[in-house]
């Protein structure tokens, strides 16, 4: 078996944090005291996504998170105007591009890219100019993997929700599938010099399997670790996925 690219790297997503804020105003629980727990627990990176709604993550969540972390902030938005400047105004570390829409509950599936491919060709174009990488939010499909290296995106996140879906539904024909696809399509994205991650629905139980996965560099992981810190808290619920994943890829390759 092939030997991991590099440590396996944990992107927490802080944006529930906030939903939870939001859902009865002022300022508490803070998306930054947990982007500052999450920095402490061991994660490599914060996840936010700031909506065009404004559901979860608010504007000035951005300039105090990136002030009090040290770490990487991956910033997740819509291939809008309106993003695109909040994104070179703040320059963080990475640009997620992700598809939304208003009237879905969470980011159901992957961008189009292979469909809009010249529009999203221009539209990443001043990221780099900026400092910020670029990572498109897409499902595990050739096509698309083939269409973000096309257009110059350093980084491709695939979505792992089908697999993830299937594996807590007991639909393990189906979630045996969708983790051979994830596998190849993470293998064939490394080929295409593509550095690859993997997010949307990870848990304890479906994060191992797809922490062996040699080339994969980054697992983003947010709904569930916030459910967990209800019952356990946010350090140890970090801290334990961060053990979750070091085990898994110990057990594969050693050391």
């Amino acid at each position: 078996m092939n030997q991991p690219l590099g440590r396996l790297r944990l992107g927490v997503n802080i944006d529930h944090v906030a939903t939870i804020r939001n859902a009865r105003g002022g300022d508490n629980p803070s998306p930054v005291r947990a982007a500052i727990i999450a920095q402490q627990a061991g994660a490599d990176g914060i996840t936010a996504h700031l909506r065009e709604d404004r559901r979860h993550i608010r504007d000035g969540d951005i300039e105090a998170i990136m002030d009090a972390i040290t770490i990487p902030l991956n910033f997740e938005m819509a291939a809008t105007e309106e993003m695109q400047e909040i994104a070179l105004r703040h320059k963080p570390h990475a640009v997620c591009i992700v598809p939304e829409r208003r009237e879905e509950r969470t980011t159901e599936g992957g961008l189009d890219v292979a469909r809009d491919e010249n529009k999203l060709a221009h539209y990443i174009a001043p990221f780099a100019d900026a400092g910020s990488r670029v990572s498109m939010f897409i499902a595990a499909d050739a096509r698309q993997l083939e269409a973000s290296a096309r257009i110059g995106a350093p980084v491709v996140e695939l979505h792992a929700g089908a697999y993830c879906d299937a594996h807590a539904e007991g639909r393990f024909d189906e979630r045996d599938a969708e983790f051979d696809k994830l596998q190849k399509m993470t293998t064939y994205g490394h080929e295409l010099g593509l550095e690859v991650h993997i997010g949307h629905g990870l848990t304890y139980e479906s994060t191992p399997p797809v922490s062996a996965f040699p080339e994969v560099m980054e697992l983003n992981i947010g709904h569930f670790l916030i459910g967990e810190a209800i019952f356990m808290g946010l350090d140890p619920a970090i801290r334990r996925m961060r053990e979750v994943m070091d085990d898994a890829r110990r057990e594969a390759f050693g050391g």
